[in-house]
């Protein structure tokens, strides 16, 4: 059974900066579509960042030039670098893994930005 463990939430004045981290249980990223949404209360779960099996990345226009995924197969791990955090950036996060047969979400980190 699969596990995603998230870390790196956490609160941060505007303009800084947090790193999450997706950690799997299982051997699954390799080959597999990773990534990260959000979801603000009220709102629905938008993407933010996606990763695929050849690194190929796309981004949410409201995060583009600010966030950067990346990953690590070896570690079976996703990180989203996020620089210049907004106010509007506060949300849980999720990640997101998309293998041949299955979907996975991590149970969501909250990344709250404010002053």
């Amino acid at each position: 059974q699969v596990q995603l463990v998230e870390s790196g939430g956490g609160s941060v004045q505007p303009g800084g900066s947090l790193r999450l981290s997706c950690a799997a249980s299982g051997s699954i990223f390799r080959g597999s579509f990773v990534g990260w949404y959000r979801q603000a209360p009220g709102d629905q779960r938008e993407l933010v960042a996606t990763i695929t099996s050849y690194s190929s990345t796309n981004y949410g226009d409201s995060v583009k030039g600010r966030f950067t995924i990346s990953r690590d197969n070896a570690k079976n791990t996703v990180y989203l670098q996020m620089n210049s955090l907004k106010p509007e950036d506060t949300a849980v996060y999720y990640c997101y893994v998309r293998t041949w047969g299955n979907n996975y979400w991590g149970q969501g980190t909250q990344v709250t930005v404010s002053s």
